[in-house]
This record gives structure tokens, sequence and C-alpha cells, in this order.
């Protein structure tokens, strides 16, 4: 502000310029000041436009990342819920082949033409003999089936 006052002053009273100064050496240092500004404002100017294309190109590479992330995660949902149907279907053949490998096992069929309690006891021994657990092709469940029957005609033939 001060060098503008003394420059303006210079001018009207005629004086010598600023700090001994002449007038061309004046007009060049202004001159050059221009030129340094300009150049500053050129190299500000390249600065600007080299940091939009950094951001521009940042962006770009931030959309393009965004996008693939989007893709993956809808492969992701399909994948997920083809697996959830697969499971769903397994499963069901899963529990269909359980249902059907289990015999059902009544024991009332190991039991008919038994008419006394003798013949009871005797078929008992001879069931037992057969299914026990302890045994090669012995079977827990058909044992379980085949005492549940044989206390039910216990009671039947109690005499």
């Amino acid at each position: 502000m001060m060098s503008l006052l003394v420059l303006l002053a210079a001018c009207v009273y005629g004086y010598g310029g600023m700090w001994g100064m002449t007038l061309e050496e004046e007009r060049k240092a202004l001159e050059e000041q221009r030129r340094t500004l300009e150049r500053e404002k050129k190299e500000f100017a390249r600065r600007v436009e080299n940091e939009d294309r950094r951001l521009e190109q940042q962006q770009k590479l931030f959309d393009m990342k965004f996008k693939i992330l989007e893709e993956e995660l809808v492969k992701l949902a399909t994948e997920k819920e083809h697996v959830k149907k697969q499971k769903a279907f397994y499963q069901r053949v899963s529990d269909f082949s359980v249902t059907a490998e289990q015999p059902v096992i009544r024991g009332e069929m190991f039991f008919s033409g038994v008419e006394s309690r003798q013949s009871l006891k005797k078929r008992y021994k001879d069931l037992i003999k057969i299914y026990h657990p302890d045994n090669l092709d012995g079977d827990k469940n058909t044992v379980q089936e085949i005492n549940s029957e044989y206390h039910k005609l216990c009671a039947v033939y109690k005499n």
C-alpha cells in the first residue's frame, strides 16, 4: 500500500521515482512484477488443473470399484439363494432317506399265533436270542418293541 502511494506521489509531484528510480526503471520493475505474477498465476492454474485431473481419475477409479462391488454383491446374493435352495433340497432328500430306511417294527407280528402264557414265554426267549443287541445282527429298537408287546401280552395271559 505504501509503495503505491509513493508511486502516486512521484507521478503527481514529479519526483525522480521511488527511492531514486527513474520512470523507465519503475516501468521495467512493474513489468517484471507483472510477468512474475503471470508466471505464478499460470503455475497455480497448472497445479489446480493437475489436481482436478487427479481427483477426476480418483472418482473414476472409485466408481469402477463401487460398480464391481455392487456386481459382486448381486452375485453373492444369487449364490447364497442358490445354496439355500440346494441345502433345503438335500435336507428333504436326507429326511426322505431316513424315513424310508427305517422299517416299521410292530411287536404284534412277532407274537402272532401265540395263545397261551407258556407259548408266549417260549416265543419271547426265541426272539430275544435272535434280536438281542449283543448278537451280530441284533437290533435295539426291535428288542424294545418285542419287550413292549411281551409285557402287554403277559397282562392278557396272566393266569
